[in-house]
């Protein structure tokens, strides 16, 4: 298999995986919504930097809901935290991409 076939294959996959799946949550359905809808803004307007993408979610929660959320986002990472009740979102978008968004006071 050439590379371009290899990049086509993944281009295919990820426009076949192109939308949120949620792997855990438990925020109340509302803040849930408006900040999936708020990863995949930020992950198509910033599908090359990760970095850029975070900082806007973080910025973004900042505001909307008090301070003190935290952002990750790439591929094949673990992690363990701790949290405030009700804030908290893990989820996957293209394919490969993890976010996880939190609150800690």
């Amino acid at each position: 298999m050439g590379e371009t076939e290899g990049k086509k294959d993944e281009a295919d996959y990820k426009r076949l995986h192109n939308f949120p799946l949620v792997r855990h949550s438990d925020m109340p359905e509302e803040m849930r919504v408006e900040t999936v809808e708020l990863c995949v803004t930020a992950c198509e307007k910033f599908s090359n930097n990760n970095e850029s993408a975070a900082k806007m979610i973080k910025e973004t929660m900042d505001k909307k809901f008090g301070s003190s959320w935290h952002v990750v986002i790439g591929e094949a990472f673990g992690f363990e935290i701790t949290h405030e009740a009700k804030n908290l979102l893990y989820l996957y978008f293209g394919g490969t991409l993890a976010i996880c968004v939190w609150k800690c006071s």
